[in-house]
Parts: structure tokens; sequence; C-alpha cells
């Protein structure tokens, strides 16, 4: 493998990281490990934790796919293996 495809690669693989940390975080730390201690607070009448849970997790990963194309495209440019 070319030093161009290591290194696209790696970035690639940064960004999964990143994303897929800030989808655990989101998912499982504030939906289940700390749902307890974010009950305290409410958003439209439900409790935070519920809240994460149940719809906060599912925005977080629609708007982490958004973020992850933008991110790919930008770095299909940077290493010019875009379509274009």
């Amino acid at each position: 493998m070319s030093k161009k495809a290591q290194s696209y690669w790696k970035v690639n693989l940064k960004y999964l990281a990143i994303l897929l940390s800030i989808w655990f975080l989101v998912s499982f730390l504030f939906g289940i490990a700390f749902a307890e201690s974010l009950n305290q607070f409410n958003i439209a009448g439900f409790p935070l934790g519920f809240w994460f849970a149940h719809q906060g997790s599912i925005y977080t990963f629609v708007i982490l796919i958004f973020v992850y194309v933008f991110l790919m495209n930008k770095l299909d440019k940077k290493f010019d293996v875009d379509e274009n």
C-alpha cells in the first residue's frame, strides 16, 4: 500500500474513532450510565437521561452520519480521490 493510501486510511480511522466515541458517549454513557444523574433536568417535560436514551442517541447518530459524509468528502478532495 502506498504512503498516500496509508495516510488516507489513518485519517479515516481517526475520524471513525472520534465519531464513534461521541456516539458511545451520548448513547451509552448519557442514556444508560449517567441517566439517573441527568434525570434531574428536563427537556420538553421528559427527564434528560430518558431523552438521551430514546431520542438523543438517534439524533446524534443521524448528525454524525452527515458529519462523516462532510469530513470524508473533504478528505477525498485532499487526497485527490473524489468523484469529480
